[in-house]
């Protein structure tokens, strides 16, 4: 069983400078990334680049493997991270709005093994509401960190 969330935001920033930080730099908006270091980056620091991440969440850390998976700047963004318990695929897709962007992240996590399967069965609704929100408060720090004074 997987769970999906879709949360949107709108950033008063230029679509390019939405896109590099949303993509390039989420050690420094994300409330639950606590480390993001690339390990193989292709020439176009696209498709098959792949880094490692450690996520915080309640005290537990997590490490992930990442590999990029969709690369269309500035539009679009992708990547699939897999760690022991669940993998994530999450899409950024980035409209241009003039002077401002909106940025919309749809996430799926899908639980592996039987017991973590059976968890997500019975929690899923609730989970759904918890990740949706976790998404929200996410895009929310996005956005107060590039509108920031001291931003580009």
């Amino acid at each position: 069983m997987a769970i999906k969330t879709e949360a949107s935001i709108e950033i008063d920033r230029p679509i390019d400078q939405v896109f590099d930080y949303t993509t390039n730099h989420v050690a420094e908006w994300s409330d639950t990334v606590i480390e993001d270091e690339p390990l193989e980056t292709m020439p176009d620091g696209g498709v098959g680049s792949t880094f490692r991440c450690v996520t915080a969440n309640n005290g537990q850390r997590m490490e992930m493997q990442g590999t990029v998976t969709q690369y269309e700047p500035p539009v679009k963004s992708a990547v699939h991270l897999e760690s022991g318990v669940f993998d994530i695929h999450a899409l950024y897709l980035f409209e241009d709005l003039g002077r401002s962007t909106r940025v919309t992240q749809v996430s799926v996590v899908t639980a592996k093994g039987f017991l973590f399967r059976l968890m997500f069965r019975l929690v899923g609704v609730f989970a759904r509401k918890s990740g949706c929100q976790a998404a929200l408060k996410e895009l929310q720090n996005l956005k107060r960190c590039l509108e920031a004074d001291d931003r580009p």
